[in-house]
């Protein structure tokens, strides 16, 4: 294991060609388990105030990426902030890279509130529970399993992959993605694609039908911080410049607006593949389209689609005052603004008028949103691998409501997917358990990724 040295290369020769026989065996359909829990035990909680310290998590998958023959490095930042960065060496040369990245924070988890402890990673009943059993640990657990069953069975990928576990995803991701594109491009030479969270589990549409949705893009992120300012003063006084009033009536305003659809290729792509799949007739192609119609017609699967047919805002902070009888002369509040890919324009636009002359508005943090074409090579390679191991299952592309470390790899030039294999059964609600309560993924659904992933990376 390399600490703090950017190399992170498997020694040459380490691993044979690829077989088709496979490489998942028995003990990687242990280990991801046991990789699962192990790691959700690890408190990684990131509360977006810089207390997080991902280094145990970020050790516990270096030695076991060393063990694999790998040379992990640690990188870091900030001091216990930690990410790790390896090289697989495909078999290749001239093949484009690709990137597999996971990260090892989680979201704060009150404990009151769970069945089972959020950080006891409890498996019973063919269920691994706690923080991070969806969001993310578990691919990160399942892409170390399969990495360590292709070193038992000497196996080496058709191109490079860099696998990264990164710091920080669910903050800002300065100590995370962020630094490893803006300090470290070096170790993502050659990448040209990346795959990561939120996409390829299956979400059930109704009786018989299972869908599988990889992420082909997603909204930019445009955090906001609005200020009023007034004039302070009496709470028994007529006031007409109250900060407070200012700011709740531009709250107010963009809580409620609705904002025009703006369709992109990728949610387009998905609205064609849902109608077909419901026998409905419409050409998501023509003037006069109606997304919220069809929207209307696609019973549970709307919900894969309906937050990414627009740009959204929604106030979430209200801050002022410090007495009742006293009127403040600043008032603050914080929105949760999302743009899809070419609406930013619109975005800055609409909040100009919405905040009005007396509110100011600035980004507290902006992210770009992306785009991954759906006819690519890769795209039919990661609807095989599904279809391989579900041949019942109907694949399609989406884009994500909110957004990944894609963002940041994607200065570099790397194109980001959401593939994150997971066969669920039905009634289990998947999105619900993203930051949700009693987070947990069964045991079932570890085994199905790490076989689906193992068949995509190997043959990618």
């Amino acid at each position: 294991m390399a600490d703090m040295t950017p190399t992170g290369r498997t020694p040459a020769g380490q691993w044979d060609t690829p077989g088709t026989e496979g490489s998942v065996d028995a003990t990687a359909l242990e280990e991801v388990v046991t990789f699962t829990s192990e790691l959700i035990r690890i408190d990684t909680t990131n509360r977006g105030n810089g207390d997080c310290r991902e280094r145990p998590a970020a050790e516990y998958v270096a030695e076991r990426l060393a063990a694999a023959g790998l040379e992990p490095a640690l990188l870091e930042r900030t001091a216990g902030r930690t990410n790790v960065v390896a090289r697989i060496e495909g078999t290749d040369p001239s093949a484009d890279a690709l990137l597999v990245h996971g990260h090892l924070d989680v979201v704060p988890a009150e404990a009151a509130d769970w069945t089972v402890h959020p950080f006891s990673g409890e498996v019973a009943d063919g269920v691994v529970w706690g923080r991070g059993a969806i969001d993310m640990k578990n691919m990160d657990a399942m892409v170390l399993a399969a990495v360590r069953g292709w070193s038992r069975a000497g196996i080496r990928p058709r191109r490079d992959i860099v696998i990264a576990y990164t710091a920080d995803e669910e903050a800002s991701a300065a100590d995370g993605a962020g630094f490893l594109a803006d300090q470290h491009p070096e170790l993502f030479e050659g990448c040209t694609e990346g795959i990561s969270e939120s996409g390829a589990y299956t979400f059930h549409a109704g009786p018989g039908m299972a869908l599988y949705p990889i992420g082909a893009g997603e909204r930019g992120t445009g955090w906001l911080k609005l200020t009023a300012y007034g004039r302070a003063g009496h709470g028994s006084k007529v006031n007409h410049a109250n900060a407070v009033s200012r700011l709740a009536a531009a709250v107010a305003r963009i809580g409620d607006h609705q904002w025009p659809v703006r369709l992109t290729p990728t949610v387009r792509a998905a609205l064609a593949e849902l109608a077909a799949l419901y026998g409905i007739e419409t050409d998501v192609h023509a003037d006069g389209f109606d997304p919220d119609d069809l929207l209307g017609k696609l019973g549970p699967a709307a919900k894969l689609v309906e937050a990414t047919v627009r740009n959204s805002a929604n106030p979430t902070v209200l801050e002022a005052g410090y007495k009742v009888n006293v009127i403040p002369g600043q008032a603050t509040a914080m929105v949760d603004g999302r743009m899809v890919p070419g609406g930013e324009e619109e975005f800055r636009e609409t909040m100009d008028l919405l905040t009005g002359p007396d509110v100011e508005w600035e980004f507290h943090h902006k992210e770009i949103a992306l785009q991954a074409p759906v006819d690519s090579p890769s795209f039919a390679k990661m609807r095989a691998a599904v279809e391989r191991f579900d041949p019942a299952g109907h694949v399609l592309p989406f884009c994500m409501s909110g957004g990944t470390d894609a963002k940041q790899f994607s200065r570099l030039g790397i194109t980001g997917y959401g593939f994150s294999p997971l066969k669920l059964p039905p009634g289990f609600d998947y999105q619900a358990l993203f930051h949700g309560v009693d987070e947990r993924v069964p045991v079932s659904a570890l085994h199905f990724g790490v076989r689906v992933l193992d068949h995509y990376l190997r043959t990618a």
